[in-house]
């Protein structure tokens, strides 16, 4: 194939693009081509170390021996032609010779990043700084500072049709399953679709159940929470793009855990923990508890609070159940506003929120007093575990639903019918409420109630691993 040949084939790929770029050098030694795309690959290393090199070549150079005058540090692999476009596209530099047969892959590939910072999901008081970023190698890179050995086994894969987003999946071999990091592996090459945008379109296809709205998947954005996942046995998804690293396998407890817990005085952590499962019951129960209460069960109130209550809720022109419902509702607008509004507006809007729409509806008697605190205590509960709060969410309206109808009764089956389903749950041979359905003794140390890390000698048994012995006591 001749240099002209090579061109016409790659601007016919890329649709004679504007920013696909070609230099050919033609010298007494070197008839060749570069072919690569503006603002994927560092200029200043093409010209230096690769386009120099053979325009000052004194002895006839070619692809088999293009590595001994392009100083790199990878091997030169050579790529056919037909496979150049797709490797261009991702950020690579393609060199070919007059009359060769295939291209020649030299990556230098240079994307602007964000640095590396305190990531702005986990708030950090003690402990690493650091946080994932959106390039893959970087976050691969920070993962191996904190595990330093050859057991850290990384797999790279390529998703996506159009997008051929990098991942890479990372475990300790030795310690993680085969056979969990075989299926995690099997589900990633089973992806058949466009583009893999961020980390949760992978975590949408490897989880379990497809329909479950809670958390299958582990995330986090701390190099130092990954690291320690990995250490358990556990499989870390990284995906080029996003900062939010996925973890496998998954149990439920995962997310009332924080890094502080391990950072911190193990009574704190402990009480800690104990508060983040509270203000969940809180956000789940407490606004179908206060509908069935007052609707169904107010005698079972004190006399001195039931009056309070009926003299705050006299003459709100709507029964509990609804007025609750458009608390709530009300409550999750102004949350997606501002989520989603600007950072100089969000005084505005909770000026709006706070003064004029909730002030001036109890003012009003559109609403009541205590029906606007039992939606505020379940809204600061339901930030106790950020990770599920969309699954706490949908079940506080659900039982707010079910309380309208069966009063405390329907609460009840509700739990049930719960814990049943999470206890059917799994995540790769792991049980979803473990370590306490089924109850797991030797994990009830990193339970609710934590204990020293001295004292956790095995690794856990909720999750499949090799080698459950972590470290050695004084008295082995």
């Amino acid at each position: 194939m001749t240099i002209v040949e090579f061109k016409n084939q790659i601007s016919s790929a890329f649709h004679n693009s504007d920013d696909l770029f070609f230099r050919e050098i033609n010298t007494d030694y070197v008839q060749c081509v570069l072919s690569y795309l503006d603002g994927g690959s560092d200029k200043i290393v093409l010209e230096q170390d690769i386009i120099s090199p053979l325009i000052t070549a004194r002895s006839a150079v070619s692809g088999d021996n293009l590595s001994d005058v392009i100083f790199y540090g990878e091997e030169i692999k050579p790529v056919p032609t037909d496979d150049c476009p797709a490797r261009i596209a991702e950020g690579d530099v393609i060199v070919f010779f007059d009359g060769e047969g295939e291209g020649h892959l030299i990556s230098i590939r240079k994307f602007d990043k964000r640095a590396i910072a305190e990531p702005p999901t986990s708030n950090v008081l003690k402990g690493p700084r650091e946080g994932f970023i959106e390039e893959i190698k970087t976050n691969v890179t920070l993962i191996r500072r904190r595990l330093k050995t050859p057991s850290l086994t990384v797999k790279n894969l390529s998703v996506g049709k159009y997008s051929s987003t990098p991942v890479s999946v990372l475990y300790i071999d030795g310690i993680a399953v085969n056979h969990v990091v075989e299926e995690i592996i099997g589900r990633l090459n089973a992806i058949d679709i466009d583009g893999i945008i961020d980390s949760s379109y992978v975590a949408s296809f490897i989880q379990g159940r497809r329909y479950c709205f809670f958390n299958q998947v582990g995330s986090s954005e701390k190099p130092d929470v990954v690291a320690s996942k990995l250490l358990e046995g556990r499989v870390a998804i990284i995906v080029d793009g996003s900062p939010l690293v996925l973890t496998l396998p998954f149990v439920l407890f995962e997310d009332l855990q924080d890094g502080y817990d391990y950072y911190s005085n193990d009574w704190s952590s402990s009480l800690a923990r104990f508060f983040r499962v509270m203000g969940s019951l809180l956000t789940v129960i407490l606004p179908g508890a206060y509908v069935a209460l007052q609707s169904h069960h107010y005698h079972l109130m004190p006399l001195k609070f039931l009056i309070t209550l009926m003299s705050a809720t006299n003459g709100i022109p709507f029964p509990p159940a609804i007025e609750m419902f458009f608390v709530l509702m009300l409550f999750e607008i102004l949350n997606q506003a501002s989520i989603r509004m600007p950072r100089l507006m969000g005084i505005s809007l909770s000026i709006v929120g706070a003064i004029v729409l909730g002030d001036t509806a109890v003012k009003a008697g559109l609403i009541s007093s205590p029906a606007v605190l039992v939606t505020a205590l379940s809204a600061i509960g339901i930030f106790c575990v950020p990770d599920q709060v969309g699954a706490l969410s949908i079940l506080r309206f659900i039982f707010l639903c079910c309380s309208a109808v069966m009063g405390l009764f329907g609460i009840v089956i509700l739990i049930v019918l719960l814990t049943a389903y999470l206890v059917s749950l799994s995540s790769y041979g792991a049980p979803y409420l473990a370590p306490y359905a089924p109850r797991i003794n030797p994990d009830l140390k990193d339970g609710l109630i934590k204990s020293s890390t001295v004292n956790m000698s095995e690794r856990p048994y909720s999750i499949p691993n090799q080698n459950r012995k972590r470290m050695s006591k004084d008295d082995d």
